[in-house]
């Protein structure tokens, strides 16, 4: 029978008041606080090459593998169908495709290809970018950049090693390392029992065997356990073990030379708050062949030299999410109307969106000033070595200190919706303490730049050199550098209760001094009065009553 009374068609849903679907973006070219800092502080090669990675980090394509990397995290693989064991690690294959982007354009090597001549500053302008993609898988391409300063310890380890880390092909094949087209390296050092005190250690180095004629170890075995293991599907691992001449770094390939699978197994993998498209995993060396690195009893001076990298980059991947966040949030906002007129309009979106941006730009200020510390220390540059040591400690510090409150007011910003995973906003929530916790907690980075004043007065006086560059330019800071100079002064034994808030000043001034020095004064003055000033609090969207919004958020761009 034909329906008597044709039912009328509503229109419940249809979408309105909301912002149009992502398209391609080019991080690089609508960035403008990084096209200013790429154009002061590095070559001018650095930011003809970054251009591509802009273009591919931003585009939907791309920003859809970071969703899916995200949404299908690893998956552990014990044991093949008879029983064997595999101890292997299963990714979605949009990870992989991440690491191509990465590592097939050179961006894990190009610190050390072009080091002293902006090769840093290429790395973490392109870690900057590459986090807005996806910040887990960023985690193999760090851990694989900052292997080589360990490896340089050694000279025929470096010869073997160095070529295939160095080589600009992602290789994801179970091969030795001779067999591969490119090589990854990982991390294994903390224990249960000491976690950041990696004195306590337990695992065990045993020779193989001695050529008595020369007194040196033909090879050695390892057997432990390690709480943390940074991405187990590497090719190589550098881990502290106990020798007889005390805690030592070594190497230990996931393939021995032979061609095995070397004596590590996988015991699980981390089931972690954020970081979901990188596996961290819990492993057991049982009788694991490896290599010394470094020399003999001194392997945490070894394994630092690549923590002093790692700290960089965890340094500079939460300004990366941050501004992925802020422009999500803009974005938002400005097609977004609520009470009459554009989220964007409305002085306290303003306001909060403006303080924002500020942290953004204060943060890139920082980390490329550091990475251009570290070019000039490759080049000897006394004054750039003493800051080479220092800031990587007060940029790690305090930008993720800043983070996870920055990601809560830019899921604010879009309601509700922020809070769903469709957004990107919950997976960088979820990751925002991460950078904080791994390569030193807050209280151990802040024990380190107690340990750095003490033993280079020299890094103290490199800073020093920087804010007396500004000082009488600005009235907040120079009486923030007047509490600074006081707190210094102070005995060394009464510094210790004091750390934190001494690495957030210290980390605060440097970026007002570096904003003063190069930024648009409308951002430094702004920045100066809200974070030093009478009106600076802890939380975001405080600005002083006569900022000049319209300015900065200009320069939030697309």
């Amino acid at each position: 029978m034909p329906d008597p009374a044709p039912r009328t068609r509503l229109a419940t849903h249809e979408v309105t008041n909301q912002p149009s679907p992502p398209t391609d973006r080019d991080l690089l070219a609508g960035d403008t606080p990084l096209q200013e800092a790429l154009a002061r502080e590095a070559p001018e090669w650095v930011a003809r090459r970054l251009a591509p990675l802009g273009r591919e980090a931003g585009s939907a394509r791309v920003q859809e593998l970071g969703e899916a990397a995200n949404r299908h995290p690893p998956e552990l693989r014990l044991f093949d169908r008879h029983g064997r064991r595999l101890d292997e690690v299963a990714y979605h294959p949009a990870y992989h495709e991440l690491m191509h982007l990465a590592i097939d354009h050179g961006w894990h090597a190009v610190a050390w290809q072009e080091e002293g001549r902006g090769g840093h500053q290429a790395h973490v302008a392109a870690l900057y970018l590459l986090t807005q993609a996806e910040p887990g898988f960023c985690c193999p391409v760090t851990m694989t950049h900052a292997a080589l300063p360990v490896l340089r310890q050694t000279p025929a380890v470096e010869a073997h090693w160095a070529p295939g880390l160095l080589a600009w092909d992602y290789d994801p094949r179970l091969l030795p390392a001779g067999e591969k087209t490119g090589l990854t390296f990982g991390m294994a050092m903390t224990e249960k029992q000491g976690g950041s005190d990696v004195r306590a250690n337990s695992t065990r180095a045993e020779p193989l065997a001695t050529t008595r004629a020369e007194g040196s170890a033909d090879g050695w075995r390892l057997t432990g356990h390690k709480w943390f293991c940074s991405a187990p599907m590497s090719d190589a691992f550098l881990t502290l073990a106990r020798s007889d001449e005390g805690l030592s770094c070594f190497l230990v390939p996931r393939v021995t030379a032979e061609g095995e699978r070397n004596a590590i197994e996988l015991q699980r993998l981390k089931e972690k708050c954020g970081n979901r498209a990188n596996a961290s995993a819990e492993i057991e060396y049982r009788g694991a062949r490896a290599e010394p690195v470094g020399e003999p009893g001194r392997g945490i001076a070894t394994i630092l030299e690549m923590v002093q990298q790692t700290r960089l980059d965890a340094a500079t991947a939460p300004v990366g999410m941050m501004r992925q966040a802020l422009v999500e949030a803009w974005r938002h906002v400005r097609e977004r109307h609520a009470f009459g007129r554009a989220l964007a309009e409305q002085p306290l979106m303003r306001v909060l969106l403006a303080d924002m941006a500020l942290e953004v730009e204060a943060g890139l200020a920082l980390v490329m000033r550091t990475a251009r510390a570290f070019d000039g220390a490759a080049r000897g540059d006394e004054t750039e070595t003493a800051l080479s040591r220092l800031l990587p400690t007060l940029a790690k510090y305090w930008h993720n200190k800043r983070t996870p409150g920055f990601m809560a007011e830019a899921m604010e910003c879009l309601g509700g919706i922020g809070y769903v995973e469709e957004a990107p906003l919950a997976r960088l929530y979820r990751e925002a303490p991460v950078n904080s916790i791994w390569e030193g907690s807050g209280n151990v980075i802040c024990l380190d730049l107690l340990r750095v004043l003490g033993r280079h007065p020299e890094a103290l006086a490199a800073l020093q050199a920087e804010f007396a560059a500004v000082r009488g330019q600005q009235a907040e800071l120079d009486r923030a550098l007047a509490l600074l100079d006081a707190e210094l002064a102070a005995p060394p034994a009464s510094l210790e209760p004091r750390a934190r808030w001494l690495a957030q000043r210290l980390a605060q001034c440097l970026q007002a001094a570096l904003l003063l020095r190069h930024a648009p004064s409308e951002v430094a003055e702004t920045f100066c009065r809200s974070r030093l000033g009478d009106e600076a609090g802890p939380a975001y969207g405080v600005l002083p009553g006569d900022a000049p919004l319209a300015a900065l958020l200009a320069r939030i761009g697309d």
